[in-house]
């Protein structure tokens, strides 16, 4: 009997060791992630859902971001204040500099509108590197935003590269970033100068398992090449037409949304970077619903990514 009972229980704690390996929760590796932040952080945007005139949240999402990007819209705009600002904070600036390089030519293409590289953007990109001393302050800079939906915006492969490579002459070490409507990944071509390079698509509940959304990030993988890195554009605004009536999302399920975008960051080992959008109210629509106005439940979300990829505490 006691030799019975012996292998009984040698057998009933193998049986829970093995269970235990199985149900085992194993965390990915995450070090490739290194940069969490919001758009329309500063970018002359007033949220008009408060009862204050702000255009500047930098405030609200530094404890738990480290990059956050400044709108340029003339060479002649004097920046410096506000990367420092950013820099005191512990944040880099990720510069929207698309209007310097690109203007307006005409309607047409995906979007509805077609943009060309402007003659003299060789003058503008100049005097915006004087005026705002980059090579002194490049090191407050973590990204250069050059192209916004640039295939959806009908702008060539020619005028893009013309553009990055051109900035690639003179700032040499800040990374160039595109990101590209979901309707024009297959259309997409990617200059060697470009560093970062992702892609939006909004209103989905759950991306890390979508076949749709897996499909369009393993397309946009294979644009690029081994150097070249991927922003993961996180869905962080909510409009009830589109996450509500289209995606089937509800208000507060924008927790669950944040957290499959986290998961699939943690999976790809290209993902350097997960970018919030957007960040205040009432942009897009008036009715949209911005990061800073979500339930508390999906804003603990949030902090809870960023402080985990910025080891901000």
């Amino acid at each position: 009997m006691k030799e019975v009972s012996y292998v009984l229980i040698l057998v009933i704690l193998f049986a829970f060791s093995f269970s235990c390996k199985k149900d085992e929760v194993v965390e990915l590796p995450t070090n490739h992630i290194q940069f969490f932040g919001f758009t329309l952080v500063d970018t002359d945007w007033d949220d008009p859902t408060d009862n204050e005139v702000k255009t500047n949240y930098i405030d609200e999402v530094f404890e738990f971001s480290n990059v956050a990007d400044i709108l340029v819209v003339n060479p002649t705009d004097n920046i410096i204040d506000r990367m420092e600002a950013m820099d005191n904070l512990q944040m880099k600036s990720i510069l929207h500099i698309s209007e310097l390089f690109f203007e307006q030519v005409g309607t047409g293409g995906q979007s509805g509108a077609e943009y060309d590289l402007r003659a003299d953007y060789e003058d503008r990109w100049n005097t915006f590197v004087v005026t705002n001393q980059l090579q002194i302050n490049k090191n407050r800079i973590q990204s250069f935003y050059l192209g916004e939906e640039p295939t959806w915006n009908a702008i060539s492969f020619t005028a893009l590269k013309t553009a990055a490579d051109y900035i690639k002459t003179t700032i040499t070490t800040v990374p160039i970033m595109i990101i590209e409507a979901y309707p024009a990944i297959r259309q997409l071509q990617v200059p060697n100068s470009v560093d970062w390079i992702g892609f939006n698509h909004y209103g989905i509940k759950d991306p890390k398992n979508n076949v749709t959304f897996k499909n369009e990030f393993s397309l946009l993988k294979s644009k690029i090449n081994n150097t070249q890195r991927l922003i993961l554009i996180m869905d962080t605004h909510y409009i009830n037409a589109l996450h509500e009536n289209i995606g089937g999302i509800a208000l507060t399920e924008m927790k669950d949304v944040a957290s499959s975008y986290f998961d699939l960051a943690k999976e790809e080992p290209k993902v350097i970077g997960v970018f919030g959008y957007f960040w205040p109210s009432g942009f897009d629509v008036t009715t949209s619903v911005g990061a800073r106005n979500m339930p508390q439940n999906v804003k603990n979300e949030y902090v809870k990514i960023g402080k985990y990829i910025t080891g901000k505490n």
